[in-house]
């Protein structure tokens, strides 16, 4: 087995292309093809399905390829330490996040102290955020859910409560609270299964004995605001995440506060990466 066997497995798996993986290598894709052949062929294993010019992974790939995330990152995390300098003046750092904008005072300051620094954010529910994180698709990760399966290193950030929220023009756009029962006789929309925000709702309601049915389920925060907006129901939110929209009201839920916790979390195995110490260190100072 030879480095550059590994290195062209993990390529080609996490680009799922030949092709792909060579352009990333500067290598020609026959060469790529080849050197996975031959780890194939030395260890009489396959690695990745082939069908219809698509690839996908086998078991056995699979393992292989939770070997190798931690193998090249544990390489990047060598290359930092001999260049610490280097890499916050030059480095990357991904974060995916429920809601970014619990995050946007210390991202202001991590790019006034490390403005060479790129900071790529994408967004993602509960499932997905920890699903990066433990496929080093990501560096940090910022979610409604303090309590992850794996190991992970935790900042809570803060903890607002879930409001309803419904259209300008809908009836019940003069309330001045709904409770959970009262809900339960309203056309609801909902976040996709996944989502916190949901889960908690749906917990609180069972405690309270009442069901809670989405007549409209949407993938994402901002489907679900585009939707109530249009009349076709009652959305939820945290407060903190409700922001300034014309078209839209707030209805505090009356009785218990839902309430959403905002944390953010790295592997631990992680955080010795210089760029992520960096972002979680501001991130302590700030909420000390």
């Amino acid at each position: 087995m030879r480095y550059v066997q590994l290195r062209a497995f993990h390529h080609v798996a996490i680009s799922g292309s030949f092709t792909r993986a060579a352009a990333e290598l500067f290598l020609t894709q026959p060469a790529i093809s080849d050197q996975v052949r031959k780890l194939e062929a030395e260890y009489d294993v396959l690695l990745f399905n082939r069908a219809h010019r698509q690839i996908t992974l086998t078991a056995a790939g699979e393992n292989l390829l939770a070997v190798t995330r931690r193998l090249f990152d544990a390489e990047e995390q060598a290359l930092e330490l001999l260049s610490e300098s280097r890499a916050l003046r030059a480095g990357t750092l991904r974060i995916v996040a429920d809601a970014a904008h619990h995050i946007v005072d210390i991202l202001r300051a991590f790019r006034e102290t490390y403005p060479g620094v790129t900071v790529a954010v994408r967004a993602g529910n509960t499932e997905t955020v920890v699903e990066s994180l433990v496929n080093y698709e990501a560096d940090i990760g910022v979610l409604g859910d303090v309590n992850p399966s794996r190991e992970f290193d935790i900042i809570r950030l803060n903890a607002t409560p879930v409001t309803a929220f419904v259209s300008r023009d809908h009836p019940l756009a003069g309330t001045a609270a709904l409770s959970l029962a009262e809900l339960a006789r309203h056309p609801l929309v909902g976040r996709e299964i996944g989502s916190k925000t949901r889960r908690r709702l749906e917990e609180s309601a069972a405690k309270a004995g009442v069901e809670l049915t989405f007549a409209i389920e949407a993938e994402g925060r901002e489907a679900v605001r585009e939707i109530v907006a249009a009349g076709l129901g009652i959305g939820f939110v945290s407060e903190a995440e409700f922001g300034l929209d014309p078209r839209l009201v707030a209805i505090p839920l009356a009785g218990e506060p839902v309430l959403m916790e905002e944390a953010l979390i790295c592997l631990s195995e992680r955080t010795q990466a210089k760029t992520i110490r960096a972002f979680l260190d501001l991130a302590r100072d700030m909420r000390s």
